[in-house]
């Protein structure tokens, strides 16, 4: 019946579609569906390439997404040299930086500047994806789905991703992903060349890369040169780049067209308005009131000792960045009326199902349901939102726990231990853990209390600090000597602390009142109101662009400034004045060295100047444009209307935080460190010379 009706509108939709104009500059649209629409409105916004130079994949090497650079799916960046050089964000690397720094190199501090070629820093397990080719493959998964239940055998859309990715590999040689689209009414499988051998070039200490730290984060104007730079090997060697872009000095202007092309990670903007309703009142400010007081633990810490910083700044660099985007979310959803936006599309899509026979036997009492379904589960996932935060995420020793208790021999619990002692500070970790404690004992029925945690609760009571300091006094990772002695696995699961974080299952949450059940039942509903509200778009002749889901995107738009409230102007672009307004010496995100804070005063911007606020030669640090970008998105290249780079994204603004959800124009922009700043600081600062003869400058 579905399948019947969809058949006979489907031509007409298409036919409509042909014609339909794109609206504003909303979407992540798929690089290999630029259709004559779009293209179009990227044209009349000032684009001045064809599609086919854009993506191409009958011709490698000739297209600009062939520069284009997943890291891991978690990052995205571009080739700027024929040999390898890959340009991202300082925060993409982060991590890694924090890896390989000691208290006597501590890179996060200093930077990293490879000098030589045989100085560049092989990072272990880092993966680079380059694209190739999407093939759509819908077909092919309806076909493969119907002959598996012909023949009774599993066809669950995890056999079927892993028969199809390893038919096409073969095929190819290449590694193959397969992504579902609009809930599973589209199936592409993207083939890529990957790279194992990854090594760290530049990266700009903190108060380059970073400045401005938390406290900035999310913010305008921000002032950070915000790059990090890799090579990619092959064999022991440079790649020979494919492809490289070509790093332009002319600048930009208000109302310049530009491209932001990468791997956004995730957006659910088919969502319902029972998901909105259920993150806004249920999810979001739990999660936020007690990950915002875990940071004010650590960073306190941190501000005491540099050795606790360098042990925590990876860890609180990835809990400060998601607990404020989702205190923004929260203020956002409110702000934007998100709920409402949501209400008004489930009633039009109602008036669009009662029209037609067909469609109101598949989905008539949908919606109904679907809120239906979301209220049922409130309670169990008001309870799990307490348990994940408080017992199963509140400390950073819980992770380590965890793995010795699942180790299958003494000797890699022993090590797995040993690295949490490593890793973590006791002060700090007692903090947590009494915090932990008060939320879960505190917000929780004893129905979800294990026998070890009642006797706990008994013994202590409130004083969550005397428990927390028995728990690691008592505990095998209050000493090395104590790991040493460890002579069975079974001492490893008795350990008190490992008890207190295991003795509340999450079966008990997903168990209590049939809650698993539901849930399932209300995600299978909101699955079903994505596919409806696809339908609806494409019976009604609209474009749309499926969720983001680390699959390669491009979206367009143009510099410029924004109104955050009224009466309240914010430009589009920021500059080294900024800086040295915002140092700060007693506080550690608002710091600088001596010598860039020398730089900076001179002012000698040499040939990455140019005219800016008035000066005959000036410099931004950073600048605005209305990008549609989400997280993945970091370190994805900026390009100008030659699909030349001028810049990379790094960070969204605090008035875009719904837009994982909602796209709100006028109000979601992207914030890009400056092409021009990033030279200036290798040049200038880091003296990297032998790297700027790799780039190919272009100018007027």
């Amino acid at each position: 019946m579905r399948i019947n009706y969809f058949l006979k509108t489907v031509v007409a939709a298409a036919t409509i579609l042909a014609a339909s104009p794109v609206h504003a500059d909303e979407g992540m649209w798929m690089i290999q569906d630029i259709n004559e629409a779009l293209e179009k409105k990227m044209k009349e916004r000032g684009l001045l390439l064809d599609a086919r130079e854009i993506y191409d994949a009958d011709a490698p090497g000739t297209s600009v997404a062939d520069a284009i650079v997943s890291l891991g799916f978690y990052c995205s960046g571009s080739l700027i040299s024929d040999r390898g050089l890959l340009i991202t964000n300082h925060h993409c690397a982060y991590s890694n930086i924090a890896k390989i720094s000691t208290p006597g190199h501590n890179y996060l501090e200093e930077g990293f500047w490879a000098m030589t070629e045989d100085q560049e820093r092989q990072i272990p397990g880092e993966q680079v994806y380059f694209l190739k080719k999407v093939i759509d493959v819908t077909g092919e998964v309806a076909a493969l789905t119907e002959e598996l239940k012909s023949k009774g055998e599993n066809a669950g859309s995890r056999r079927v991703n892993a028969l199809m990715e390893e038919r096409y590999k073969k095929e190819t040689g290449m590694e193959c992903i397969m992504s579902s689209m609009w809930a599973g009414e589209k199936y592409y499988m993207a083939v890529y060349k990957v790279y194992t051998d990854l090594r760290l070039v530049a990266a700009p200490p903190v108060c380059i890369g970073y400045f401005g730290g938390d406290e900035d984060n999310w913010e305008w104007p921000r002032h950070n040169c915000d790059f990090a730079m890799y090579r990619i090997y092959e064999d022991g060697k440079p790649v020979t780049s494919e492809r490289s872009l070509k790093v332009s000095l002319d600048g930009y202007w208000p109302g310049a067209f530009t491209m932001v092309i990468g791997y956004p990670g995730r957006t659910d903007r088919y969502a319902s308005s029972a998901e909105i309703d259920y993150q806004q009142k249920v999810n979001l400010p739990i999660s936020n009131d007690i990950r915002g007081k875990q940071m004010e633990i650590i960073r306190r810490w941190m501000d005491k000792d540099p050795e606790i910083r360098l042990k925590y700044s990876d860890w609180f660099f990835s809990l400060s960045n998601v607990q404020e985007n989702n205190s923004g979310m929260e203020a956002c959803y409110k702000r934007f009326h998100v709920k409402a936006e949501k209400e008004r599309q489930e009633a039009e899509m109602q008036e669009w199902i009662d029209s037609d026979p067909d469609l109101k036997r598949m989905w008539g009492s949908l919606i109904p349901d679907l809120k239906k379904a979301y209220s049922q589960t409130a309670r169990g996932e008001r309870d799990k939102a307490y348990f994940r935060e408080s017992l199963f995420r509140g400390t950073f020793i819980s992770r380590y726990f965890l793995r010795a208790g699942n180790a299958r021999d003494l000797e890699a619990a022993k090590a797995a231990l040993r690295q949490g002692l490593k890793d973590t500070d006791p002060a700090v970790e007692r903090e947590l853990l009494a915090y932990s404690a008060m939320e879960f004992f505190t917000n929780l029925d004893s129905y979800y209390f294990g026998n070890f945690q009642k006797k706990l609760l008994s013994r202590f009571g409130t004083d969550f600090e005397a428990m927390a300091g028995y728990l690691w006094d008592n505990s095998l990772i209050a000493s090395e000597d104590r790991i040493d002695a460890v002579t069975d696995l079974e001492q490893v699961q008795e350990d008190p602390l490992r008890k207190f974080f295991t003795d509340s299952p999450v079966s008990l949450y997903n168990e209590r009142n049939g809650h698993l059940a539901a849930r399932t039942k209300a995600n299978n509903l909101e699955r079903e109101y994505k596919k409806a509200l696809y339908w609806m778009k494409l019976q009604k002749g609209r474009l749309q662009y499926p969720d983001a889901n680390s699959t390669m995107r491009i979206t367009y738009g143009t510099v410029g400034g924004y109104w955050p409230n009224d009466g309240v102007w914010c430009n589009w672009y920021s500059t080294p004045r900024g800086i040295l307004q915002k140092y700060n010496p007693d506080v550690h995100d608002f710091n600088l060295d001596d010598r860039q804070k020398a730089l900076l005063e001179k002012g000698d911007w040499g040939k990455w100047g140019f005219p800016v606020g008035g000066q005959s030669k000036g410099m931004i640090v950073d600048f605005l444009t209305d990008n549609d970008i989400t997280g993945g998105n970091s370190g994805s290249p900026v390009l100008n209307a030659k699909g030349e780079l001028i810049g990379l994204a790094f960070d969204g603004n605090l008035e875009s935080l719904a837009s994982d959800t909602s796209y709100t124009p006028g109000y979601n922009m992207c914030i890009n460190t400056d092409i021009r700043f990033v030279m200036w600081v290798l040049d200038k600062y880091a003296g990297m010379k032998r790297i700027l003869k790799e780039i190919k400058f272009v100018k007027s």
